[in-house]
């Protein structure tokens, strides 16, 4: 489109953009109206603009046209203006509309969470036909509803966030349909006959989403890959993998790139790095490890130590900006299912070069720490280092040869015994220090799978924590707080691992929660850690002690990645990072370079901390979810042939619709639907997490035993549903 205008007066109205400069640097000379003074113009004329109205107030040429429509869309997308009815152009604040993201339910409904954070918006069944969960949309506050909830209706559709799919084919009367595995998506798409790829009824595919739903039609899609039958071995995982949008495939220049590494160091790169080969540093894993990030070893001065962690230095091989680095920040990190790992790093990195495999050259880089007897950190030490790991050695043999150094299992590794006995005194005095400082210590109960030929679980097992677990988690944490110090100290911009305290209405709850049982948390209106730990202190021996801890733990906040240092509560650390892991995970790669550029005397900046932060948060989030999936399933599928059987249990969940129940030994949760109770009317107690009969005053609380038998079991939406057989209070 082509509009004449007046010729350009010297003095345009657009040379008042008080971001003209920045413009003319970022597209090299020319200079648009930055998105700023485009909503400040807008804003001044008070009513909605007129598309050619708008070109002819910013004196925008013909030849600047084409990409002044650009920047308006891109201002439409990022919800800033909107068209209206007419097509004039408006600001998107002064309409009283809301941006956000629709989070669906599986039950039709849906919500918008706003970007502003300030609660989320109702969305009916009626307007959530109209998208799918994760798009971004402008939504006009419509009302309240039965419940007292803000409700919304659908303003403009911003951005789409579903390209494609993973779901389950059925095909009825010739009309092939694919309901997605993701139940937070309630439409089903529909597959033209041409696009359904020969996929058989029942089978898993894939989709790609040709029309996005309206109000007036559902979604259509063509089938694109074909991932085989519901219960084939695996297909939990490849379903996962597709649900959470996870990358799993490694890119053809990412492939070509990894060609190019040698198999072992070379000699050239050893230049300007200690040799630390002589001293005998060991790896301490569990048996199933197979890339080997941090190795570890002590020496005793006098009545002090001089601890030594050597890291894998992944950054040497992964240069910001590469192939290998782009898709190691696209994954975030690596995420273990139970049988497969999707590592962030191509295996020729992640289990060969960079990890500290025994018998081998590595480089690494070392945070060197010296401690005294009474657990204070008087120096520490960074530098780029060449090491040789002197054995891999797991969790299970360590802790058998510090329990029984005499042994059969000690004998074996004698010239190590003497190394490790040392890491175990400093791992002493370490964990006194811990509980000095105040650490929030919860015993949570981890569980492994154990899988047949088949590829079916065989056993839910719990994993014994020993003090191998606990000495191999010191060193690291010594380490992350020592490089966290050391970017502070040198101004240094990172990724911290923040972990905030509880909020003010959590703690509120909290506190009324423990009075109920004679109990109280110190700390006025911002407790610390260590008002939390000498709680669980007081409560360890109690019978309800596991219920205590429990609602303790769910008053805390999630830890996360931010350049905003405010400290890690849970630990007590006024700073920490992470720098221990960066084959697994992106922000420790980050603290690499970040410690690498500061020893140069250099200033590291990957960019904006800020979105990194949040991206890692993301995919960090991603990961749990997605493997918190797969577990479901396979418990699932354990249990499909136990309905019927009685098992003991304890409710680990109270809501209004039910008692969530985690069996004794099995380690497998389920519901108890609340219509399954006593016969009475029972009314939830978030505050108490009681269920409470109005007519009987008979209670279900979190915590208390029950015996149920197993009724159902549902693949589909991972529901294990129980009934009541007995219940006995503690």
């Amino acid at each position: 489109m082509s509009i004449k205008r007046k010729k350009i007066k010297k003095n345009r109205l657009r040379d008042l953009d008080p971001y003209l400069e920045r413009e003319r640097e970022r597209y090299g000379g020319v200079a648009l109206p930055s998105r700023e003074f485009v909503l400040q113009i807008l804003e001044k004329q008070g009513v909605p603009v007129n598309e050619t109205k708008l070109l002819e107030l910013l004196d925008i040429t013909d030849e600047e046209t084409e990409f002044f429509y650009r920047r308006l869309s891109a201002m439409i997308r990022a919800g800033q203006i909107i068209r209206n009815r007419k097509g004039d152009i408006c600001v998107t604040e002064k309409l009283e509309l809301i941006k956000g993201v629709v989070q669906g339910h599986s039950d039709g409904f849906g919500f918008l969470v706003p970007d502003d954070e300030k609660g989320d918006l109702f969305l009916s069944p009626k307007e959530m036909h109209k998208v799918l969960h994760g798009d971004r949309v402008i939504v006009r506050v419509s009302g309240i509803d039965r419940r007292g909830r803000r409700e919304c209706k659908i303003v403009e559709v911003l951005e789409r966030a579903n390209t494609s799919l993973v779901g389950r084919v059925y095909t009825e009367h010739g009309i092939c349909l694919v309901i997605p595995e993701d139940k937070r998506i309630n439409q089903e798409i529909l597959i033209p006959k041409e696009g359904a790829m020969q996929a058989r009824s029942g089978q898993i595919v894939v989709v790609s989403i040709i029309q996005q739903p309206n109000n007036r039609a559902q979604p259509i899609g063509h089938i694109v890959e074909i991932l085989g039958d519901y219960a084939a071995p695996g297909m939990e995982i490849e379903i996962a993998l597709r649900k959470f949008d996870l990358p799993h495939q490694f890119p053809p220049d990412v492939d070509k790139a990894s060609t190019k590494f040698p198999k072992r160091v070379l000699k050239k790169e050893l230049v300007k790095r200690e040799d630390i080969r002589h001293l005998p540093l060991v790896t301490i894993d569990s048996e199933t490890a197979r890339d080997f990030d941090d190795a570890v070893y002590c020496q005793q001065e006098g009545k002090d130590f001089r601890l030594f962690v050597a890291i894998a230095d992944v950054s040497h091989y992964v240069s910001e900006q590469d192939a290998l680095d782009k898709e190691a920040f696209n994954r975030g990190n690596s995420v273990y299912f139970p049988r497969r790992v999707i590592p962030m790093l191509p295996e020729v990195l992640s289990n060969g070069l960079c990890s500290l495999n025994p018998q081998v050259d590595r480089l690494c880089v070392v945070c060197e720490m010296y401690w005294t007897a009474k657990g204070e950190l008087i120096e520490y030490r960074f530098y780029p280092a060449v090491m040789h790991s002197h054995a891999r050695l797991t969790y299970n043999l360590v802790a058998t040869m510090l329990a029984q150094p005499k042994g059969s299992v000690a004998k074996q590794h004698a010239q190590l015994l003497p190394h490790l006995r040392l890491l175990n005194k400093l791992f002493k005095v370490l964990q006194r220090s811990r509980k000095k400082r105040g650490a929030i210590d919860f015993e949570t109960i981890e569980t492994e799978m154990v899988f047949n030929d088949q590829g079916k679980i065989e056993q839910i097992r719990p994993v014994q924590r020993n003090d191998a677990h606990r000495l191999i988690e010191e060193c690291m944490l010594a380490a992350n707080v020592c490089a966290s110090d050391f970017l502070q100290t040198h101004q240094q911009p990172v990724l911290y691992r923040i972990h905030d305290g509880p909020t003010e209405e959590k703690l509120l709850a909290l506190r009324n929660f423990l009075k109920e049982f004679g109990l109280q948390l110190r700390g006025g209106s911002e407790p610390h850690a260590k008002d939390y730990a000498r709680t669980l202190t007081r409560i360890k021996d109690r019978s309800d002690a596991q219920l205590l801890q429990t609602v303790m733990l769910r008053s805390l906040s999630q830890a996360m990645y931010s350049p905003d240092n405010i400290g890690h509560f849970g630990l007590a650390y006024e700073t920490y990072t992470h720098f221990t892991s960066p084959i697994r995970r992106y922000p420790d790669l980050l603290v690499h370079r970040a410690i690498k550029a500061t020893l140069a005397g250099q200033h590291y900046s990957p960019g904006d901390w800020h979105e990194l932060g949040k991206h890692c948060s993301t995919t960090e989030r991603r990961a749990d979810e997605a493997t918190r999936e797969v577990e479901s399933w396979l418990k699932c599928f354990y249990m499909q042939d136990k309905i019927g059987d009685s098992f003991d249990g304890v409710i680990s969940g109270v809501t209004g619709f039910g008692l969530f129940v985690a069996l004794d030994d099995i380690y497998v949760e389920g519901l108890v639907h609340i219509s399954e109770l006593p016969s009475d009317y029972f009314h939830h107690d978030p505050v108490k997490h009681v269920l409470r009969g109005e007519r009987s005053g008979k209670s279900f609380r979190l915590g208390d035993r029950l015996r149920v038998k197993l009724v159902r079991v549902d693949l589909e939406t991972r529901k294990i549903d129980f009934v009541l057989v007995d219940t006995q209070k503690n």
